[in-house]
């Protein structure tokens, strides 16, 4: 899928809408007008964390919020459910979603989480599932998911199963390994799986994971549900729901689709199930299904959710639309990850097809990262003396079994997670290149900066 349809548009009119000619396809210095707003001389290859928002998209934005602020009776009566629904209805067409009414719009993957597990979190309470069936997920889910767990489903009587993601990985293969034992262990004294927790594509360290085998394998395995959790994913890999075929998917809008923050997508399988589903946030729409609640949970700001259309027009200024972004994304930052390893003696830490728009760069071993604190003040240092803005990640080396090394023998223990999006260029990652050649001409250690 390359150009995303607006909605209203009839494939079969030639006239409406056309897919803009190759010299009207948006320029490289209209791209960089568009995100002049960011902070000058920042080389800014976090897109991952909170997204990037093109001006023109800000100032539509704006525009919805005046519009309530002129009127705001008329515009949460009148105006507000009908373009929540055409948002869903752009959304249900971009990942391939057989009905409307499988789509919520919600703030962000947090709070998908939290309508997901405390679902399952009743499940446990009210006896349909049993004290001490399981809950699996990966070792490096989104500590908000983790936290959701300990807040619905532990305390309800659930168990965790934690399957470690093998890191540096190197094939589809050995995460299907791990997740098949984590499964058995949930299975384990003939206890259930109830659910199963998935990423996408996981935050840090970032790869892409098999999501559709695993899904597939959730259901040869009996698993009752399977929830998806791609924050990163829609803009930054193709989506297809039907597809994957999970029962719940997740994904931001503002990370890799140029939403502003904050606006996320649940999709939920249409299923006997489906009225069970409840915003926690409870308002007056409550039990008229989780799609209407989710679009009023009392006055607040619902722009973000009102911009869909506007997104999908952004996006089909770039040639190949959508697709495009993705792929020149990709490319770029496995170009601008092996860049880096090379001139740093290090590697990346996966193979390409399993990088998204992120990479993990390996750091030479002599920076010293030895903890997470160590990784997180690194992060701090190169923000406040470089200018770099770039996500540290520390890997601890397993019992007896090492782990990548680096040209000069150490083994990598800290890995940047550096990602690419339209408005970045090469000296962003030349900057972050030569701010760590600086640090190992310097003979930096992480221990200069001090440890708990």
């Amino acid at each position: 899928m390359g150009e995303i349809r607006s909605h209203g548009e009839d494939p079969e009119d030639d006239n409406h809408h056309k897919k803009p000619k190759l010299s009207s396809f948006i320029t490289q210095s209209q791209i960089q007008q568009e995100f002049a707003h960011h902070k000058s001389g920042v080389a800014r290859i976090n897109n991952g964390s909170f997204g990037s928002c093109p001006g023109s998209i800000i100032a539509a934005q704006k525009r919805w919020q005046l519009k309530f602020l002129q009127q705001p009776d008329d515009f949460f009566f009148n105006q507000l459910p009908t373009q929540i629904l055409r948002s869903r209805t752009l959304i249900k067409d971009l990942i391939n979603a057989d009905d409307v009414s499988e789509v919520s719009i919600v703030d962000n993957a947090t709070t998908a989480a939290a309508i997901v597990l405390q679902h399952v979190g009743w499940a446990f309470a009210e006896g349909r599932f049993h004290k001490g069936d399981a809950v699996v997920m990966l070792h490096c889910a989104f500590q908000a998911v983790k936290k959701s767990i300990e807040a619905y489903v532990t305390r309800a009587g659930g168990s965790v199963i934690v399957v470690q993601l093998p890191f540096p990985v190197h094939s589809n293969e050995e995460i299907i390994s791990e997740f098949r034992k984590g499964l058995a262990r949930g299975k384990a004294n003939g206890r259930k799986v109830r659910l199963a927790i998935i990423d996408h594509i996981t935050s840090m360290p970032s790869v892409i994971i098999p999501v559709r085998e695993l899904v597939a394998i959730c259901r040869e395995e009996g698993v009752s549900q399977v929830f998806v959790d791609a924050a990163h994913a829609v803009g930054s890999v193709s989506v297809d729901v039907k597809d994957i075929g999970a029962d719940f998917y997740v994904s931001n809008l503002h990370k890799w689709f140029f939403s502003p923050p904050s606006v996320a997508l649940l999709y939920c399988r249409k299923s006997s199930l489906s009225s069970e589903l409840h915003h926690p946030v409870v308002s007056h729409e409550y039990g008229n299904g989780l799609a209407i609640e989710s679009a009023w949970i009392g006055t607040r700001d619902y722009s973000s959710q009102l911009l869909v259309p506007e997104v999908v027009d952004f996006i089909n200024r770039f040639k190949g639309g959508i697709e495009g972004i993705r792929n020149k994304n990709h490319n770029a930052v496995v170009e601008m990850g092996e860049m880096l390893a090379k001139a740093w003696g290090t590697s990346l830490g996966s193979p390409p097809e399993m990088c998204p728009s992120m990479a993990m760069v390996g750091l030479p071993s002599c920076l010293g990262v030895l903890s997470d604190n160590d990784a997180s003040r690194l992060r701090d240092h190169l923000r406040d003396q470089f200018s770099v803005e770039v996500p540290i990640h520390y890997q601890p080396l397993k019992d007896g079994e090492g782990g990548a090394r680096d040209e000069g023998g150490g083994f990598i223990t800290g890995y940047a997670r550096i990602s690419h999006q339209v408005y970045n260029t090469i000296d962003d990652y030349i900057k972050f290149r030569d701010a760590v050649n600086q640090l190992l001409h310097d003979g930096f250690d992480c221990k200069m900066l001090g440890r708990e």
